[in-house]
């Protein structure tokens, strides 16, 4: 399952699942993260999964490299074992206020508007990981004939709630931030929430996700 453990500088290491970027071995750096995090081993200070890796960070005063690797080793992760995941239902309005891309896509994509927003409302997207900005979830995977590249110059300002897509995955913008994803839409919900100190994401890898198209005046409402 794991092809390497490599130390990440002094104080962490990462887990290296190959190259390859699908849903078979994201799941299995989620199963391996969850079951970690269960753990709840000693020094292990923080997590963190990506598409196919996943980094173990420690505290040195506790632990080190190699009690850390010989742990990791001895974990058995079963295939029959179901991800701790959770199906979210994420409300869009893509009001051509907040669809600031989609004119782009159909000439990208050769799609009219109605096409690419039936095809992304009919899709359940699964969480392959969060970063980039906190709590931002990655959501693959896409239909091959929605897939379009970043935008060739990235905005200044992406708004808060904005909902973006780019070659195989979709995603939320948690906090107004640059960003050259291709914009369809906005979510009036918090999608991350730093007064859960806890549990701050609403998305969380390995959870799966439907999209909602709602009106600008249900919009309106959720938002207020």
């Amino acid at each position: 399952m794991i092809k390497n453990i490599s130390n990440l500088g002094d104080a962490a290491l990462y887990c290296d699942f190959g190259t390859e970027v699908n849903k078979d071995i994201n799941s299995k750096v989620i199963k391996l993260f969850e079951t970690i995090r269960e753990k709840n081993i000693e020094g292990i200070n923080n997590l963190t999964p990506s598409y196919n890796k996943l980094i173990i960070s420690f505290d040195l005063k506790i632990t080190n490299f190699k009690k850390i690797k010989e742990i990791v080793e001895n974990i058995e992760i079963k295939e029959t074992q179901k991800l701790n995941s959770k199906i979210i239902e994420i409300p869009v309005c893509c009001d051509s206020s907040f669809s600031l891309d989609i004119e782009r896509l159909e000439k990208k994509l050769n799609l009219d508007r109605e096409q690419i927003l039936e095809v992304f409302f009919n899709k359940e997207f699964f969480c392959y990981m969060t970063g980039f900005i906190a709590g931002m979830p990655f959501l693959g995977d896409l239909e091959e004939k929605m897939r379009a590249q970043r935008l060739e110059t990235p905005r200044v300002k992406v708004p808060k709630g904005s909902i973006g897509l780019t070659e195989q995955f979709a995603n939320i913008y948690t906090f107004e931030s640059p960003g050259g994803w291709n914009i369809i839409g906005n979510t009036p919900l918090n999608v991350f929430d730093i007064t859960k100190e806890k549990r701050p994401n609403l998305i969380n890898p390995g959870d799966k996700v439907k999209f909602r198209r709602i009106s600008m005046e249900e919009y309106k409402d959720l938002h207020g």
